[in-house]
């Protein structure tokens, strides 16, 4: 968990926190003795009983002898040799990390044992009616709800996925510890498991030696669908259906999803050149591949329990119709079978034993993923027995594309096949496709039913499986590159075509008195299907606008039509309304372009292909005119007709809905405008109206303009920008939907999710929205099954009591002044220190280690959009990692503390504290400054600078100090509280409970820094620096 989840704000008890921390740490100290000697563990807890008693004198007032613990501490630590140095990182970064999992297992068992959590589905429902909300529009508006929550592979996830399951085990084990029926044989079992888990955390390495492709970051993505969300989703939803049949006297209908899930991973390509076109493809296609896989399972689960034989009539002359297909398909496969027998044998050979848990039944779980684990890997030039004679007249062509395109990418079972191997495995998949079950799966499975009357639902679901493993059979050619034609009779493409026989075993169940076993696992699978769909996460695509401007400019300069982007707005909405109400393509199929705009026309033919089946939205970053919006439309338009051309038949799905983000200050402002003058555009409001039902979503980004402008006028122009872009909507009767770009820290958007949606302008949360999450809060919020339950009912709560009873305006008109002021004076500030001031560049890169961050590897873009050494082309992930390492976390500050003196001395300060006590959106930026100074720490950053920066500039970083102590009295004048999160004394205890290893880190850190920037090919420093990245990651617990 992170500090910025939606527990901040409640208070809990300590005691099985701080047994949980003795645990673990008595553990962790015996592993240490064992892995590094006892005389190396004596300098560690000499290190950590001086930043103990450092920190204990400073929280007393008693700075002097607290500054003289602290310079011994830096000079012990200085003295240490390379080797003790790194050693000493790991290890405190591993308490760190054993103190983040005891929190995280901490506030599950806390939220189990509380008999109504604040702002559950019980605690609302209830607050609502209660407040005149009657049961009928609680209900109702519930079932209309829609939030998609989208998974992004924004690169502040620190840890290498190996030792988040590993931290996750440890989790799963101190929850076991927690149950009261273990005997004493038993526990000392759990010991010894725990043992071994810390053991293994010690000896793997903690760093990632290469960055990782789109393809692994999707990956990544996909497994917390299948470890933690595939099992937390039925609960949630019985969770909110229990909640409603209580409240309303009627259950959540099976097939209702209030929330989705979409997805960045492996589609957004804003300034990341190795998200291409093909990546966009295999990912969509492996994620269509996971959810078909993850369905099987299900489906054999679900046959295994449903043995009963009761049924209605309408089911049963369904399960005898299959039967009686089936047994003519026999017939049919048994005469053909000479056909393939000598392929078969020569292929799959009867094994002589059962493989491992072939026994079992598949839906029995081991604690980890049961998937087999697919990657990339080059394919050979195999070609089926049955395909073969169309080798002269098609494969000619596609082997030279081979060649002159490279290797093509394939989906493999085992990694990277020799080719022998492989050669087995595709004979064998073709000789099933034809031939029916081997003689593997014949052992393996019982003998077919002869009376559809002993077990109805086995036959149906029986069906259904073989649809499955046929349709994942076809995913699995075509991700390999291999011809296949999909048969709608004997594969599922959508997943109303899956949902149509559960739904029919539902039904039947109900109505012949067993409406226990179908609310059951039945129940979960079709709540599954209706929440994932055929994909898991549908993929949204971004890219850059001015890609968008230079792929037309190729165009209309080969047709003859002059430079696009040299064009004022109104010529190019002539243009391209007047193209896109024309019928034939734009693009000639002979156009020669270059590689940029090739792949810009290759992602929207891929888009063309995949079709709103597989696919989300389409984002445009950097959006700033309706002309970007239609632009898009164009070129989406162009490939679909190219490619319905080319294949002879209309494209799958609809078109994909287009996303403006407005992300810089000046886009903020403009979106109103720009979402205005698109409206006004016939064309585009007719397409809205008739291709997305009348419905818009506009993106708003919460980085970039935190950046640009400083956190506070960001909070404003968002605030703002939300409004004029809902005024916009309504005035054209267009329903919207708000996307909300945030990141895990403070300074880009991020924070408690309740807080977040309940700060929102009145109107702008409807019943739906959309939300990133990104990086470490994937993982912080939805890696473990409990976790998600509770995010998931947070969401769903915060949305419904923002719509029903939306958040208070600012009271009169008096209080948007003052805001725009403290804006004025912010922006100013901010932007005269990061922009303006000629030393400040060379002062961000001295004190903090931003330049070395590029070794982490976490993500595959790279750090900065363009190559250019100044802040605007730095991504706002870096600017905030740097700074939040080095315990100054500027950007969530800078600007602010000036703003609310400048209105303090106009005579505002009573407005001030009656704003913060009235109005939810001013609250909620005051309290997340205030819990940002709380992490902040001015010796800290005094240490950086005197040991880093050059003496010339070292006055900067006072005056920034300065500039902090400033913020801090300013927002507890306003708030109201004497001392930093007094309202929030949890969450302080939990900071101060880090700090130790903490303050250590950070001294280990400045040595680091100072030796590597004297030897930058040391290796060894190398790895030491990146390891205390990592250590103060896990002890701020949010990074980006």
């Amino acid at each position: 968990m992170t500090d910025t989840t939606d527990d901040i704000a409640e208070e809990i008890s300590f005691q099985s926190f701080e047994d949980d921390c003795k645990l673990l740490g008595s553990l962790f100290h015996d592993v240490l003795q064992r892995e590094v000697g006892n005389s190396f563990m004596e300098k560690v807890e000499r290190i950590r009983i001086l930043a103990q008693s450092a920190l204990n004198l400073r929280l007393a007032g008693i700075e002097d002898t607290a500054n003289l613990l602290e310079k011994q501490l830096t000079s012990e630590i200085s003295k240490m040799p390379l080797e003790e140095a790194l050693t000493l990182a790991r290890t405190f970064t591993h308490s760190l990390n054993l103190m983040g999992i005891a929190d995280t297992h901490h506030r599950m068992h806390k939220n189990r044992n509380v008999t109504q959590l604040a702002r559950s589905c019980d605690d609302i429902f209830s607050q609502l009616l209660q407040s005149g909300i009657s049961p009928d529009e609680l209900y109702e508006t519930v079932c209309k709800q829609e939030v998609e929550i989208v998974l992004t592979a924004h690169p502040t996830q620190i840890n290498r996925r190996t030792l988040q399951y590993k931290h996750v085990r440890i989790a799963h084990l101190l929850e076991y510890n927690t149950r009261s029926d273990l005997s004493l044989e038993d526990r000392e079992r759990l010991i010894e498991d725990l043992v071994r888990e810390i053991t293994s955390l010690w000896q793997t390495d903690e760093l990632r030696r290469q960055k990782p492709t789109p393809v692994d970051e999707a990956r990544a993505g996909l497994n917390i669908v299948e470890q933690s969300l595939w099992k937390a989703v039925p609960h949630y939803l019985r969770r909110v259906s229990n909640s409603l049949k209580k409240f309303t006297g009627k259950p959540l209908p099976l097939t209702c999803t209030p929330i989705k899930f979409g997805s960045w991973m492996g589609g957004d390509r804003d300034g990341n050149p190795n998200v291409t076109a093909k990546v966009t493809k295999e990912v969509s296609l492996l994620s269509r591949w996971m959810a078909i896989d993850l369905y099987i399972r299900e489906v054999d689960s679900l046959r295994f329990e449903l043995s009963t034989d009761r049924c209605s009539d309408r089911f049963s002359r369904l399960a005898d119709e299959i039967l009686e297909k089936e047994g003519s398909s026999r017939q049919d496969s048994d005469r053909g079978q000479s056909n393939y027998s000598n392929q078969l044998q020569s292929s799959s050979s009867l094994p002589s034993q059962l493989p491992p848990r072939a026994h079992l039944p598949s839906c029995i779980e081991f604690g980890e993923s049961q998937h087999t684990k697919f990657e990339i890997a080059t394919t050979t030039d195999y070609m089926p027995p049955n395909l073969q004679k169309h080798n002269e007249e098609g494969f000619s062509k596609i082997d030279s594309e081979k060649a002159d395109n490279g290797s093509q990418l394939g989906l493999t079972s085992r990694g990277s096949f020799s080719s022998t191997s492989q050669l087995l495995f595709q004979r064998k998949l073709f000789a099933e496709s034809q031939v029916g079950k081997t003689s593997f799966q014949k052992l393996l499975e019982p003998p077919p039913l002869k009376r559809a009357s002993s077990a109805p639902y086995r036959i149906v679901l029986g069906e259904v499986k073989e649809k499955l493993v046929k349709t994942r059979r076809l995913l699995e050619l075509l991700i390999e590159g291999l011809p296949c034609e999909f048969d709608p009779l004997n594969s599922y493409e959508t997943s109303d075509q899956l949902l149509e026989p559960l739904l029919l075993c539902y039904e039947s169940l109900q109505s012949s008195g067993a409406s226990v076993l179908a609310d059951g696992r039945l129940a979960d699978l079709i709540r599954r299907v209706s929440t994932f769909g055929m994909v898991l996460v549908k993929l949204d695509l971004r890219q850059e606008s001015a890609r968008h401007s230079e792929a037309l400019d190729a165009i209309t300069t080969y047709l003859g039509m002059g430079t696009y982007s040299e064009w004022d707005e109104e010529k190019k909405l002539d243009f391209l309304t007047r193209e896109l109400k024309g019928k034939r393509p734009l693009v000639p199929p002979y156009i020669e372009v270059g590689p940029d705009v090739k792949e810009v026309l290759d992602t929207f033919r891929v888009a063309a292909e995949l079709g709103s089946e597989s696919l989300g939205a389409y984002v445009i970053s950097m959006a700033s005119n309706a002309s970007d919006v239609l632009a898009v439309e164009l070129l989406q338009k162009d490939a679909r007709l190219a490619i319905t051309s080319k294949h002879g038949k209309p494209c799958p799905g609809g078109t994909l809905r287009v996303v403006p983000l407005f992300e810089t200050v000046n886009d903020l402002r403009a979106a109103g405008p720009s979402i205005r003058k698109l409206f006004s555009i016939d064309w585009y409001r007719e397409h809205v109206q008739k291709n997305h039902n009348g419905h818009q979503e506009v993106m708003v980004g919460y980085s970039d303009s935190g950046k640009d402008a400083g956190r506070f006028t960001a909070a404003w122009e968002l605030y703002k920008a939300q409004e004029n872009v809902v005024a916009a909507c309504n005035e054209f009767g267009i329903k919207i939907t708000l996307f909300h770009g945030r990141g895990g820290s403070i300074g880009r958007g991020g924070g408690p999710t309740y807080l977040a949606i309940q700060s929102q302008p009145p109107g702008s949360v409807m019943g739906s929205l959309r939300s990133t999450e990104q990086g470490e809060m994937v993982q912080a919020k939805f890696g473990i099954p409990q976790t998600a339950v509770r995010q998931l009912e947070i969401y769903t709560t915060a949305v419904l009591l923002a719509t029903l009873k939306p958040p208070q305006p600012p009271r009169e008109e008096k209080w948007r002044n003052v805001m725009e002021e403290i804006s004025k004076i912010s922006c100013q500030h901010y932007r005269s220190t990061v922009y303006e001031n000629p030393e400040f560049l060379s002062y961000f890169q001295e004190a903090t280690p931003q330049a070395e961050l590029g070794y982490l590897n976490i993500g595959s873009r790279p750090t900065r959009r363009k190559s250019s050494s100044g802040i605007g082309h730095l991504r706002a992930i870096p600017w905030v990692f740097a700074w939040t390492q080095t315990r100054f976390v500027l950007p969530a500050w800078l600007g602010v503390g000036a703003g609310l003196k400048g209105v303090s001395e106009k005579g505002h300060a009573d407005d001030l504290q009656e704003m913060y006590k009235e109005w939810p959106f001013f609250q909620s930026t005051i309290d997340l400054i205030e819990m940002v100074l709380a992490k902040a720490d001015i010796p800290i950053t005094k240490h950086y600078d005197e040991q880093l920066v050059s003496e010339k500039r070292r006055g900067l970083g006072t005056e920034l100090r300065k500039e902090l102590l400033t913020t801090e009295k300013y927002v507890l004048v306003i708030s109201g509280h004497e001392k930093l999160l007094e309202n929030n004394k949890s969450l302080k205890k939990l900071i101060e409970s880090r700090l130790p290893y903490l303050n250590a880190m950070n001294m280990m850190q400045v040595e680091v820094l100072k030796r590597l920037r004297r030897d930058e090919d040391n290796n060894k420093l190398r790895d030491a620096l990146l390891i205390t990245i990592n250590g103060i990651a896990a002890g701020m617990r949010n990074t980006g």
